[in-house]
């Protein structure tokens, strides 16, 4: 089964434990979404990826620059750790990240939660990459990514006990588009999935096909 298969899978089952209103609520915001065209508009491949400086997990700060000297860039945005798509996503990324480094590339995961929230899903998902914070979506705006969260929406996460204005601290209604981008040592994204639909994540064999089609590093070999 791969990635998406099982997150259908789990969407199937979300009216055994949520109410068939807020499905409807949660399925006519992301079609809204969807019509929007907003993913079309978002950064993709030849883009210049836009900088970054943001706190890991652990209290460091990661920067793009940093990580784009050791390698290209795996960057994968997340909406949290109250979000189930989101952990099976990162739990399948993480499955394949020898796969990853034997290309030489860096994941990183990225999500507007406060750091100790960012532990938090490290911990859980046994998570052996960088998980960073993007307090009020910043640098998801850069990558076109962010949205605010209609209030009918934010309603029923609150119902559900999604506390959002904590773990995002005082940044509740906004949160960025799934999407993964591959980002070359030049800094040029050359390739990106980015959906209005967060039960679709990008599969990881279809990275490491993005990775495998890179272009040498100029100078190397």
């Amino acid at each position: 089964m791969n990635l998406n298969d099982a997150l259908r899978a789990v969407r199937d089952r979300r009216g055994a434990r949520v109410p068939a209103a807020m499905l409807e609520t949660l399925d006519r915001a992301t079609a809204e979404l969807t019509a929007s065209g907003q993913a079309d508009r978002a950064l993709g491949a030849g883009a210049r990826a836009p900088r970054f400086a943001l706190p890991s997990a652990t209290g460091r700060t990661v920067t793009l620059d940093g990580l784009l000297a050791e390698g290209p860039v795996v960057l994968t945005f997340y909406r949290g750790a109250w979000c189930p798509f989101c952990n099976l996503a990162l739990r399948a990324l993480q499955q394949r990240q020898a796969d990853f480094a034997a290309r030489g590339a860096l994941l990183v995961a990225v999500s507007p939660q406060i750091p100790d929230e960012s532990l938090s899903v490290a911990e859980k998902n046994r998570l052996s990459f960088d998980v960073l914070s993007d307090l009020g979506s910043d640098v998801a705006k850069q990558y076109g990514l962010a949205f605010d969260v209609p209030e009918d929406v934010a309603a029923v996460y609150q119902r559900l006990r999604f506390d959002m204005p904590r773990v995002n601290g005082g940044h509740p209604r906004t949160l960025p588009m799934t999407a993964t981008y591959v980002i070359g040592q030049d800094a040029t994204i050359r390739w990106s999935f980015v959906d209005a639909d967060y039960t679709r994540r990008a599969e990881p064999d279809d990275v490491l096909t993005a990775l495998d089609a890179l272009p040498p590093r100029p100078g190397a070999g």
